[in-house]
């Protein structure tokens, strides 16, 4: 069986609504990598057009995934052999190609997906032994505010503890009204209520809708004004009317030096890591560090990998101790995706096998 890279196109099942428009399908590179014992290792290169800062066209993305291939394979197999974090050459190869953080996160899945020759189980923890699950926020899909209204209830009637919906896509009034419906029918000790705005709101509007916010004791707004505003994002996050939590703000955001010069500039209340968009798991891990020094709390995501993404991030972050609500699912949102080892249950995750439901 020869190495294999292809594109996949995943379709969604529904017109899935984003800050970025409508999405009908999204892109990944697979690849297929043969292993002595017949199986294959398998990994993902996933982006999200108009977000992913390493694409801008499927010709650019495919000839700089080839050529990044190119410089690691030499290695790979020498780096399933030890622990390559570490390695001086692996190193080098993720500081000269640290603006592709999508390859960092295919190429360490593939290193974790031979060394567990072929295995799904990436990373064993208590997790992957069913021992544990992981809570997760149930999220809800832009649409209209009917369609909103009805994911949400949806979502707590499925046993979700924590819910997220996307805001300022639509009129903010409306949206505030079924956020006061659901606060009405749950207290926050009940249901945990968290917004993403995606940057769409000015300073001036963000305050605003901050005090609306703290009335019905939301947990946290993700990028209540777009990337790139330090000094107004700073000025929002000390009056700590409502948790902000730093997204978009991250991307692009690659050294130490920086990291660190961004988190101390803002003093956010919490960032959103997504291991494809901030620097795979290595740049992830990071910013975990760098977060938790300055008592700044953090939960991943999932930026709507496939299943073969998504499998990864979920056993990554089984590693933590998690105290809060993760940004998991299952890719349940697509026609075409990979098998799954994961499933969901009251608002949590936990790992498909016989004995994880015990």
């Amino acid at each position: 069986m020869p190495e294999h890279l292809f594109l996949h196109e995943l379709v969604f099942k529904k017109p899935a609504g984003t800050s970025r428009g409508i999405l009908l399908n999204k892109p990944s590179w697979i690849l297929n990598y043969p292993l002595p014992n017949g199986q294959k290792a398998q990994t993902e290169f996933p982006v999200i057009p108009g977000l992913s800062p390493d694409y801008q066209n499927h010709e650019q993305y495919e000839r700089d995934l080839t050529n990044f291939l190119a410089e690691a394979r030499p290695n790979l197999e020498l780096w399933s052999k030890k622990a390559f974090l570490k390695d001086e050459v692996f190193q080098e190869l993720l500081v000269k190609w640290e603006a592709f953080p999508s390859f960092i996160f295919g190429l360490e899945i593939l290193i974790w997906s031979i060394q567990a020759e072929g295995s799904p189980i990436l990373l064993e923890s208590a997790f992957t032994r069913g021992e544990t699950q992981i809570p997760i926020n149930g999220l809800v899909w832009m649409g209209s505010l009917t369609d909103m209204r009805v994911q949400a209830i949806e979502k707590i009637a499925a046993g979700f503890k924590v819910v997220k919906l996307k805001i300022g896509a639509l009129d903010w009034q409306q949206e505030l009204l079924l956020l006061k419906e659901l606060r009405a029918n749950a207290t926050a000790d009940e249901l945990t209520i968290r917004v993403d705005a995606n940057g769409a709101f000015t300073p001036t509007q963000a305050q605003e809708v901050l005090q609306e916010l703290a009335n019905l004791e939301v947990h946290s707004i993700e990028q209540p004004i777009a990337a790139g505003q330090c000094a107004e994002m700073y000025e929002l996050c000390h009056k700590k009317i409502v948790p902000i939590a730093l997204d978009e703000e991250l991307i692009g955001v690659v050294s130490r030096s920086e990291k660190i010069a961004l988190l101390e500039q803002i003093q956010p209340q919490y960032i959103i890591l997504k291991p494809s968009l901030h620097g795979g798991f290595t740049g992830v891990a990071e910013w975990i560090s760098l977060a938790e020094e300055r008592q700044i709390g953090w939960w991943l995501t999932s930026a709507l990998e496939s299943a073969i993404g998504l499998n990864a991030i979920v056993q990554f972050g089984a590693g933590y101790r998690l105290s809060l609500a993760q940004g998991f699912g299952t890719g349940g949102l697509y026609t075409n995706n990979f098998p799954s080892t994961l499933a969901i249950e009251n608002g949590q995750i936990y790992w498909l096998n016989d004995s994880s439901k015990g």
